[in-house]
């Protein structure tokens, strides 16, 4: 087969994919600077201690990034066959999404603009 053949691309490409679990929310209703305090607070930490910091976090991003490492976890018992026990959160981050625009009345007739923003939010754990 030729090397730019399609089946040719797709293999080396599937080759170079990522095994590692992970879980992905799309469109989280929070800010990427909001969701990277929480991030920030868990990464390089076993998921046991993850899920405490995140339990007795008071940001409302926490609730969300919690879902998402049990998510995560469930990948990697269900696909994977990992042991609970034994994984981390390799990476966690966040990456800025769509902005919805809306437009709040303000004094004298003016038109404020309020930028509802939105992040994309991954989670990736590996086995120590």
């Amino acid at each position: 087969m030729a090397k730019g053949h399609r089946s040719q691309i797709k293999r080396e490409r599937n080759a170079q994919k990522d095994t590692r679990p992970s879980a992905k929310l799309s469109y989280a209703r929070v800010s990427v600077q909001k969701a990277c305090f929480v991030l920030d607070a868990i990464r390089g930490k076993d998921v046991q201690t993850a899920l405490g910091i995140l339990a007795y976090n008071p940001r409302y991003a926490s609730s969300i990034i919690k879902k998402l490492l049990e998510s995560a976890i469930a990948n990697a018992e269900n696909n994977n066959g990992m042991n609970k026990d034994n994984l981390y959160v390799a990476e966690c981050y966040a990456n800025k999404g769509p902005t919805m625009k809306r437009v709040q009345p303000r004094a004298q007739g003016r038109a404020y603009r309020i930028e509802k923003r939105m992040s994309h939010i991954t989670v990736v754990l590996d086995e120590r």
